[in-house]
C-alpha cells in the first residue's frame, strides 16, 4: 500500500467525512478520467473500495439498532438512546443521509458506558468468561513460581481451521486462490506438523516467513460452498524473564536488527510530530530502553479503552487513530506500543495469531507485540491484556510487560508483508492474516463472501 501516503483531495475528504459517499464516488470517478499521478490514481481506486468496506461494517439501520437495545437492555427507552448518542457511546456513522450503526455497536456500548444498565449487562457477560480468566490466572501463577526463566511450560496443541466460500460469490468453475494462516517455527513455537488438508495439494511458506501461510487452489461452485481446511499441531511455550534494568545495555544502532525494527512502516507505523511529542512526554528524561518501554506500556494500559473496531483496511493510519481517540482493539494497542517504542529508538515488532485458552470452545484472533533489549533479546508485551487485568489483578497486568503465556498460536511477526506465493490483489486485511485470504482472477474475495471456523482437536501439556 505504498500509495497510502497520497492524501485525498479536499472535496473528496470533506464529502466522506460528511457521509456523502455517493458524492465522493462521483468526484473520484471524474478525477480518474484525468491524467493524474499513479499513486493518486491507486489511492482514489482504493478509496472506492474502502467506502464499500465501511458500509459492510456499519450495516445496522437505526430502527434495527433500537430493537437490539430494547432486547438487550432492560428498561431501554428513547431518552437513554438520545443520551448515549450525545455521549458518544453508540458507534454509528451517517451514510448518504441515514444513520448506520457498527455491527458490534452493542459491545462497544458496554465497553464505554459506566451507567447502571450497561454495568449489569456487562457483569452478566463477564461471568461467562470468568472460568477462562481463572484458568489464565492459575497458568501465570505457575509460570512465576518456576525457578526457570526463558521458554517454559511447553503445551502441545492440535487445531483445525476451515474457510467456507459461499456459493455464487465467484462464477462457477473459476479458480479460487486461498491463503490460510499456518504456525511459524521459532523458539516460542516448535515441532509444527501438518496433519491433513483440503485440498490435498498445497504450498507451505517457509517456517520463518513473517506471515506464514498454507496456500491452496480450488474451483468455485455456483450451488455449494467450497471448503479450504487445514489441521495442524504445534508445541507452544510460555516465556518468563526477570529483568534487572541495571543490566540493560545501549543498542548498537548500526546493527541490522536496530535499523529494521526502529523504522517507520507507513501508513500504520509513522512518526508524526504528534507521535514523537507523545512518546517524549511519556518517557520524559528516562534513558534506559527497558524502563522507557515500561513507561510506554503503563501509559497505554492506563489511558486506553478497549473497543472493537471496523476492519483494519478502512483506517488511514492506525497509530494516529488510536493515539488521538484513546480507544481500539488489541491490534490497535499493539501498533501504538510499537510506534511509540520505535519513535524512542527501541526496537519493537508485531506478533499475532490466535489466543487459545484451553478451556474455551476454540481459539480466536489476537494481536500483541515484542520489544528488544540488550543483552536479553526479544521480550513480549500484550497491552490489551495488561489493560484488561489492570483493575482485576495487578500481578497479571504486570506479567504482560516482558512475558507471555502459552495460550497462543503465532502466525505473524510483521505487518503488511507479502504472502508466499504472492497475493495479487489488495487483501481483506492488509495488516496480517488470522482468518484466511481469498481471491480469484478478477479481484479479492472479501470477508462477507466467506466464513471461518477454528476448533480444538486435542491438546496436552508437556512437562
Amino acid at each position: 500500500m505504498k500509495y497510502a501516503y497520497a492524501r485525498l483531495p479536499e472535496d473528496i475528504k470533506k464529502s466522506i467525512n460528511m457521509g456523502m459517499f455517493q458524492t465522493a464516488r462521483e468526484i473520484i470517478n471524474r478525477l480518474l478520467t484525468k491524467d493524474i499521478p499513479q499513486d493518486l490514481k491507486e489511492r482514489l481506486e482504493y478509496e472506492i473500495e474502502r467506502m464499500e468496506r465501511i458500509r459492510k461494517d456499519y450495516n445496522i439501520p437505526e430502527d434495527e439498532a433500537r430493537d437490539i437495545l430494547k432486547k438487550e437492555i432492560p428498561g431501554f427507552n428513547d431518552s437513554m438512546f438520545r443520551d448515549w448518542v450525545r455521549k458518544g457511546y453508540l458507534d454509528f456513522i451517517i451514510i448518504d443521509g441515514k444513520k448506520y450503526f457498527y455491527r458490534r455497536f452493542l459491545w462497544n456500548l458496554l465497553f464505554l458506558c459506566k451507567e447502571e444498565p450497561c454495568i449489569k449487562i456487562k457483569e452478566k457477560k463477564n461471568r461467562q468468561r470468568e472460568k477462562m480468566r481463572a484458568s489464565l490466572r492459575e497458568h501465570i501463577a505457575q509460570i512465576e513460581s518456576l525457578n526457570t526463566e526463558g521458554y517454559v511450560l511447553p503445551r502441545r496443541v492440535h487445531v483445525s481451521m476451515t474457510v467456507r466460500l459461499k456459493p455464487g460469490c465467484v462464477p462457477d468453475g473459476e479458480i479460487i486462490r486461498c491463503w490460510l494462516p499456518f504456525p511459524r517455527e521459532n523458539e516460542q513455537q516448535r515441532s509444527v506438523n501438518l496433519i491433513r488438508s483440503t485440498p490435498r495439494e498445497y504450498i507451505l511458506a517457509p517456517p520463518d516467513h513473517p506471515q506464514r501461510t498454507i496456500y491452496f487452489e480450488q474451483k468455485a461452485s455456483s450451488d455449494k460452498p467450497i471448503e479450504f481446511k487445514v489441521e495442524f499441531e504445534y508445541t507452544v511455550y510460555a516465556f518468563y524473564a526477570r529483568i534487572n534494568p541495571k543490566d540493560v545495555k545501549q543498542y548498537d544502532e548500526e546493527s541490522e536488527l536496530y535499523q529494521i525494527y526502529t523504522k517507520e512502516q507507513p501508513p500504520h507505523i509513522v512518526f508524526t510530530r504528534y507521535i514523537r511529542d507523545l512518546a517524549r512526554e511519556i518517557v520524559g528524561d528516562e534513558e534506559n530502553p527497558y524502563l522507557k518501554a515500561k513507561k510506554i506500556y503503563e501509559w497505554i494500559i492506563r489511558n486506553m479503552t478497549y473497543t472493537y473496531v471496523a476492519e483494519y483496511s478502512t483506517y488511514e493510519s492506525i497509530c494516529e487513530y488510536v493515539s488521538r481517540n484513546l480507544r481500539g482493539d488489541c491490534g490497535f494497542h499493539a501498533i501504538l506500543f510499537i510506534t511509540l517504542c520505535r519513535a524512542e529508538g527501541i526496537p519493537a515488532r508485531w506478533q499475532s495469531g490466535w489466543y487459545a485458552n484451553p478451556i474455551a470452545d476454540g481459539p480466536s484472533p489476537h494481536d500483541w507485540a515484542q520489544f528488544y533489549v540488550e543483552p536479553f533479546g526479544w521480550l513480549y508485551v500484550d497491552p490489551s491484556f495488561g489493560r484488561g487485568w489492570l483493575e482485576r489483578d495487578m500481578r497479571v497486568s504486570k506479567f504482560y510487560f516482558g512475558n507471555i503465556d502459552n495460550f497462543r498460536t503465532v502466525f505473524n511477526t510483521d505487518i503488511m508483508t507479502q504472502f508466499h506465493p504472492p497475493k495479487k490483489y489488495l487483501r481483506s486485511d492488509p495488516v496480517d492474516n488470522q482468518r484466511g485470504e481469498l481471491e480469484w482472477k478478477k479481484g479479492n474475495i472479501y470477508y462477507d463472501c466467506f466464513e471461518y471456523e477454528i476448533k480444538y482437536v486435542r491438546e496436552q501439556n508437556q512437562h
